[in-house]
């Protein structure tokens, strides 16, 4: 875990003072944007976060922690029209020409689409509150969590402001319409951009032209291996149990998953699924499972806040990913660290953390049979699953400790943004 620094330490000549915009915060699925915050702020910089968004629970289902930070993140759609009203004045006042600038970029961005120019409208007039709330705290450097509608909004910022503009870029859903996006115009902005993997990395590369890749720094993201450690797996219970963490949603494969769990019960292996997490694909989900009579064999946790996800995790003997759609997952790390062997599909940036038959299993996306496969290799075979768990958990000491990346997320910071 990183230290906090002193004022006579040779990194606390780091920049103090940065703003974080995130489309929502905090979030189940983006919790790992809350865990760098924190040790960031323990590193002695003055983190201020602004959410799109409020959170996506109320306040009695967020932990402490995650209460506390959405009680000091400024809520860009809590101000409503009053807000962005007034920020409209105040830009428009004070500073005249970059207003004007700002609204040229929206028909810039728009293309005479009338849809795409109301929202980027909406953009612009998110992008003023920003602006004004950065003002409000003397902030001058804007930092964004994924390069989607968030950095859409920053990008204006950085217009209007002139502040200081970075991203962290995860993928992969930017990467597939990145014109949507604006993926080249915000390269082109930003100051420099961190890549939670080299493949993230590659697919900026292909967007954009030489002279921007020395804007691009690999920082993989990590979680607390002293919070996530190996439990005991309760002995009494005969049947093996296959977790999948992750919003139900089609980018993550889950239907496929209870398919799978059909051809091993019909085999006769004794084993369970159990779905944490929720999303548009639940109903879809529930009644695959009933329509092939799995409802007592397919649980459904629901969402699960990070103060039950370790009991969750502690019940499993395999962790299975097959999703069709990835940056890299936090969950197969969380997994890994606690011991529990995995299967998950070859794509985007999971082959860096996951190497095939070393920490788990990789097969190919939306392949059913190769997925049986693996999953009964696993479930007939302990001294593998033993084998994959000490790989998987000593891979996390090694490359993707939270408290090691986010003093290597620092070090960008302070080599990257002008005090």
């Amino acid at each position: 875990m990183p230290t906090p620094t002193h004022p006579g330490d040779p990194s606390s000549q780091a920049p103090r003072s940065i703003a974080y915009l995130v489309s929502r915060y905090p979030t189940l699925s983006m919790i790992f944007v809350l865990r760098e915050v924190v040790l960031l702020r323990t590193l002695g910089f003055r983190i201020e976060t602004a959410s799109i968004n409020p959170p996506d629970r109320p306040p009695e289902r967020l932990t402490t922690q995650e209460r506390d930070e959405a009680n000091r993140t400024y809520c860009i759609k809590r101000h409503g029209i009053p807000g962005a009203f007034i920020a409209h004045i105040k830009t428009l006042l004070e500073t005249p020409a970059r207003y004007l600038r700002g609204l040229a970029l929206v028909f810039t961005l728009s293309r005479l689409d009338l849809a795409l120019l109301f929202l980027n409208f909406m953009y612009f007039s998110e992008a003023m509150m920003v602006g004004q709330w950065m003002r409000r705290n003397r902030q001058t450097h804007l930092h964004v969590h994924l390069a989607s509608q968030a950095a859409s909004v920053g990008l204006f910022t950085q217009r209007i402001f002139r502040c200081g503009y970075s991203l962290t870029v995860h993928g992969p859903d930017e990467f597939y319409n990145a014109q949507s996006f604006y993926l080249t115009q915000k390269i082109a902005a930003a100051d420099f951009i961190v890549c939670i993997s080299s493949y993230a990395q590659s697919q900026l590369m292909y967007l954009s032209p030489y002279e921007c890749w020395k804007k691009l720094h690999v920082c993989r993201l990590g979680i607390d291996p002293h919070l996530f450690q190996p439990l005991p797996r309760p002995s009494s219970d005969p049947a093996v149990e296959i977790l999948c963490v992750g919003r139900l949603t089609p980018a993550k494969g889950q239907h496929l998953l209870i398919d799978a769990l059909h051809q091993l019960l019909d085999q006769g292996r004794n084993v369970r699924l159990r779905l944490a997490g929720s999303g548009p694909d639940e109903a879809d989900l529930r009644a695959h499972s009933a329509r092939i009579n799995l409802a007592d064999r397919v649980l459904f946790e629901g969402p699960v806040n990070q103060d039950r996800i370790r009991s969750i995790y502690a019940q499993a003997d395999i962790f299975c990913l097959p999703s069709f759609a990835e940056g890299l997952p936090v969950v197969l790390m969380e997994a890994l660290s606690m011991g529990i062997p995995c299967i998950t599909t070859a794509i985007t940036g999971i082959p860096e953390l996951i190497r095939h038959g070393i920490e788990g299993l990789l097969v190919p996306p939306s392949d059913l049979a190769a997925l049986v496969n693996a999953l009964t290799t696993l479930v007939d075979n302990d001294g593998l699953r033993s084998y994959l768990a000490m790989n998987g958990r000593k891979r996390i000491l090694e490359e993707y400790d939270l408290g090691n990346n986010v003093e290597r997320l620092a070090a960008i910071f302070a080599e990257n943004i002008k005090p």
